[in-house]
C-alpha cells in the first residue's frame, strides 16, 4: 500500500507506537522513516493534533490504524492531511459477521454496567469490540500485571493487548515523548467478550474483576 502510494527513500510516515510493529516495518521496507506520535487516550488511535504537530516538509503520509474495533477520528485526520498535503492511509482490522458483532456489543454493554474498579472503554460510534479493553488503575504496569494474574487464577482469559510500545523496542527505539501511548501500554487489559461466552461466563468475569478492583488505589 505504501509503495503503491509512492512512499520511498527519505519520506517520513507518521505511524502509531501503540500496537503491532508491522506498520513501522512496512514503512522501513518501503524505504521511508517511521515517525511515532501519540494516541488519543479514548480511541487508542492516532491523535490528529499530535500528527499535525509532528508534520515536517519531509512528511509524505500518515497510516491510521483502527484499534480494538473502535474506529479512529477519520474526519479530523483527513482535514490534517488536506492542510499539509499528506496521504492518509488506513490499516483496518478484520471484520466479523454482523451477528457476532451484535453479540459482542451485548456482552460489552453488560460489562459496562456491572464492572467496578476498572475504567471501561468508551463505546463510541461504530465500536465492534474486537477487544474489550479496560484500564486498571493504580501504579501502572505492576498493578495491571498483578490484576491480570489474579484474574487468570480465577479462570478469566484476559490478556495484555500491547506489551511494549514500538518506540521502546530495540529496532525502533526513539527518544520521543508519548505519554498517552506509554500509559495505555501500562494500564490496558483486554477482557473476553466472545460470542461463545454464556451468561454465567460473563457473571464470573464481573465477579472476579469486582473482587479485585476495590483493592487498587489511584496513583498519586
Amino acid at each position: 500500500m505504501l509503495r503503491a502510494a509512492g512512499v520511498g527513500v527519505g519520506d517520513e510516515v507518521v505511524v502509531p507506537a501503540f500496537g503491532n510493529v508491522e506498520v513501522a516495518e512496512a514503512v522501513i521496507q518501503a524505504g521511508g522513516l517511521p515517525v511515532f506520535v501519540d494516541i488519543d487516550p479514548v480511541t487508542y488511535c492516532l491523535d490528529p493534533s499530535a500528527v499535525e504537530a509532528a508534520t515536517t516538509p519531509r512528511t509524505a503520509a500518515v497510516v491510521v490504524v483502527h484499534r480494538f474495533g473502535r474506529p479512529a477520528d477519520m474526519g479530523r485526520m483527513l482535514e490534517v492531511g488536506q492542510r499539509h498535503g499528506l496521504l492518509v492511509l488506513q490499516h483496518g482490522e478484520s471484520e466479523a459477521p454482523y451477528d457476532e458483532i451484535a453479540q459482542r456489543r451485548q456482552r460489552a454493554a453488560f460489562l459496562d454496567l456491572k464492572l467496578r474498579g476498572v475504567r471501561t472503554p468508551d463505546d463510541g460510534d461504530g465500536h465492534t469490540y474486537q477487544q474489550y479493553v479496560v484500564r486498571v488503575p493504580g501504579n501502572g504496569r505492576p498493578d495491571r500485571d498483578a490484576f491480570a494474574r489474579a484474574l487468570r487464577a480465577r479462570g478469566v482469559d484476559c490478556r495484555v493487548p500491547v506489551k511494549a510500545p514500538v518506540h521502546r523496542m530495540p529496532a525502533f527505539r526513539r527518544c520521543v515523548s508519548l505519554p498517552e501511548t506509554e500509559l495505555a501500554a501500562f494500564e490496558t487489559l483486554a477482557l473476553p467478550v466472545d460470542a461463545s461466552l454464556t451468561k454465567r461466563d460473563m457473571q464470573r468475569i464481573v465477579s472476579a474483576c469486582n473482587s479485585l478492583g476495590g483493592l487498587l488505589q489511584p496513583a498519586y
